[in-house]
């Protein structure tokens, strides 16, 4: 499933903003505080709401007052997040939209609006599988026997707490197609928050071993993992690894007699392999980097911020294409960046910019600036046109 566009109303710094036509992977620059952490925080925030309740999620981030946009009423008006996909339904690939607006009653967060729609045949408007107001509301229990009317189509009525997610509970049965397959798309989205403290050191052998977590504490069992059951995939990444990082000429997650885990790194000029916490800070970061993007079932949505951090510049080339190649193999990928060397590898369609003015944050296409796509079709590069201050709005970093 796909990620086709992102309209938001009242959402932070988006007063109002739709960008479409999203590509497998896009990068996003733009000044310190213009809303790049913000747009990520979108699907970060419909991840909470789903795994806690949305007053959870706004609570997280200074609740509801804090969220909502500058300017705005509390008591009238609302946060508003509306998300398309591309999914596959009865061998068809269809368009389907997800919006969701959050108000406050009283005090409380409220989901004034809750809706899941896509169009049964090509022809006609789209038809509403989970539709709830504060709470109430209906999904659809054979939204796929497309050989029925629309007026034969059997509805299920539900109530849920006001400040729940419908597709949380309805999400978890079969019967509710759309609303269960956006669950699940949801649920394995990854927002990354790596620190490479938490990815450093001993780690218990219990915990998630197939998937790198947001902040990285396993990578010595992912590493583990990939090295037991798929050693294709961890030999290509040590493989990269030593090409990418000087010294270093394997990597070995090791148990330890106390039943803890560490990575352990082989430098060819010596026999002793020495603990992760005596690498450098970037040598870390390059090797969950890799763990991450060689995972052999992507992620459907991976959003990482300012991956050039700790890395040399002359990887940035290599680093874009490996998130272009994880993109490829099915999982969409949102990028943020600094990096005019991670720019220079991009492509025009993946590259979008924000600018704030007078307190809100608008999103401009690359592709779309006459400029900027006559210079690159002589040749001229992304990073260096950003550098140069063909990015409207944008003061280079």
């Amino acid at each position: 499933m796909k990620i086709e566009s992102i309209r938001l109303k009242n959402f932070k710094a988006f007063r109002e903003v739709h960008l479409q036509d999203i590509p497998s992977f896009l990068v996003v620059v733009g000044a310190n505080g213009s809303g790049k952490s913000t747009l990520f925080d979108v699907f970060g925030f419909l991840h909470d709401c789903l795994k806690g309740n949305v007053r959870q999620a706004l609570d997280k981030r200074g609740r509801f007052g804090e969220v909502l946009s500058r300017g705005c009423d509390p008591k009238k008006d609302a946060i508003f997040i509306e998300l398309q996909y591309r999914m596959e339904i009865t061998g068809t690939e269809r368009l389907v939209t997800y919006s969701l607006e959050i108000g406050e009653r009283n005090g409380a967060p409220v989901i004034r609006k809750e809706l899941l729609r896509y169009k049964r045949g090509r022809y006609g408007s789209p038809y509403h599988f989970l539709s709830f107001v504060e709470g109430e509301g209906y999904a659809i229990t054979n939204e796929e026997d497309f050989n029925k009317t629309d007026e034969e189509l059997e509805r299920e009525n539900q109530r849920v707490s006001p400040d729940t997610l419908a597709i949380k509970g309805l999400g978890q049965f079969e019967r509710f197609k759309a609303a269960n397959a956006f669950r699940s798309l949801i649920e394995n989205w990854h927002v990354s928050d790596f620190h490479i403290s938490a990815a450093r050191g001993r780690k218990d052998a219990s915990g998630e071993t197939e998937h790198l977590s947001e902040t990285g504490d396993n990578l010595p069992l992912v590493a583990r993992y990939l090295h037991e059951q798929h050693p294709a995939i961890f030999n290509r990444i040590l493989a990269t690894m030593a090409s990418r990082v000087p010294g270093v000429s394997s990597v070995e997650p090791k148990l330890m007699d106390d039943g803890y885990l560490t990575l352990r790194f082989q430098d060819g000029s010596f026999k002793t392999p020495f603990l992760d916490r005596y690498v450098s800070d970037g040598t870390i970061k390059m090797f969950a980097y890799l763990v991450l993007l060689h995972d052999p079932r992507p992620h459907p949505l991976l959003c990482v911020e300012e991956p050039e951090n700790q890395l040399y510049p002359q990887l940035m080339s290599e680093l874009a294409e490996e998130f272009r190649s994880y993109a490829n193999r099915g999982g969409q990928v949102f990028v943020s960046t600094h990096s005019p060397d991670f720019l220079n590898a991009l492509e025009l369609d993946e590259v979008c910019w924000l600018v704030k003015r007078q307190g809100c944050a608008e999103i401009h296409r690359a592709r779309d600036n006459a400029q900027i796509a006559a210079y690159v079709a002589e040749g001229d590069q992304l990073g260096y046109l950003w550098k140069q201050g063909f990015f409207d709005g944008v003061d280079p970093q």
